[in-house]
């Protein structure tokens, strides 16, 4: 990057952040991905079933991806701007986008679905849940595991407590599922490499990704941007780890 500092931070504060899609980062940012594919994997679960609901689905993108989609399907999305998103990708593909304000209850009766999903939602309602899967049916789901990108988080607000750090590990899920009835079948957990390379790509993943660090602006932090900039530039990136956890809990019959 030969631009300078106020341009990179400029232009990534005014490029809209609306939805799921990251493709504003490539060749600015890197993350691993997780060794089970949940595009895939939910790919080849909703070509088998009958009615499927997508929770927190966000601007619709991973879902879109899907080849098939069974025949009733739903998603739910809270943000204004997702949903009008979600909405355009979902509705020519038969899915309906019902707007949601991720608290309970789910707007839909009880055993409505044969698989619930969702990719990185922000609240999980385990009784909700388990009320809208029918007997059998399954949620499947990629969810954000415990200090994700901590590294990032504690350069901008410095050292987290424990209760922060841990307030998303996979004990947890498997304890709240277990609680509302879901038997876990499957909890697995990775650590993923992802790097920054230029200050642009910081901010923009701030802005998009609200709970890393809440209330960020670039006004907010004009030294630690700074920083950071001085950083990526000495070192050629700023390097954190996102943590991932794929979970599937079924309901019994």
């Amino acid at each position: 990057m030969n631009r300078s500092y106020e341009e990179l931070v400029a232009q990534a504060d005014a490029v809209p952040v609306e939805g799921w899609d990251f493709s504003w980062l490539d060749g600015r940012a890197t993350e691993q991905r997780p060794s089970w594919g949940y595009q895939r994997l939910i790919g080849e679960r909703l070509a088998t079933v009958g009615a499927a609901l997508d929770v927190q689905t966000g601007g619709g993108e991973v879902l879109a991806g899907v080849r098939e989609l069974p025949p009733l399907m739903a998603a739910t999305e809270s943000w204004p701007p997702n949903i009008a998103k979600a909405t355009a990708l979902l509705h020519p593909r038969g899915a309906v986008v019902v707007a949601d304000a991720d608290e309970p209850p789910l707007p839909f009766a009880d055993g409505a679905f044969d698989l619930v999903t969702s990719r990185h939602p922000v609240t999980v309602w385990w009784d909700e849940i388990a009320r809208v899967l029918r007997p059998g049916g399954t949620y499947l789901a990629q969810h954000v595991g415990p200090a994700s990108c901590v590294e990032l988080v504690e350069f901008f607000l410095g050292p987290q407590p424990a209760e922060r750090r841990n307030a998303r590990h996979p004990d947890r899920a498997r304890t709240g599922a277990a609680t509302a009835g879901l038997e876990v079948v499957d909890l697995r957990a990775e650590s993923l490499r992802t790097e920054f390379l230029d200050i642009g790509a910081v901010v923009y993943f701030l802005r998009k990704v609200i709970w890393m660090v809440p209330g960020f602006t670039v006004d907010g932090y004009p030294q630690r941007l700074r920083e950071m900039h001085e950083h990526i530039v000495a070192e050629g990136s700023f390097v954190t780890y996102t943590t991932r956890y794929l979970i599937e809990a079924r309901k019994p019959l």
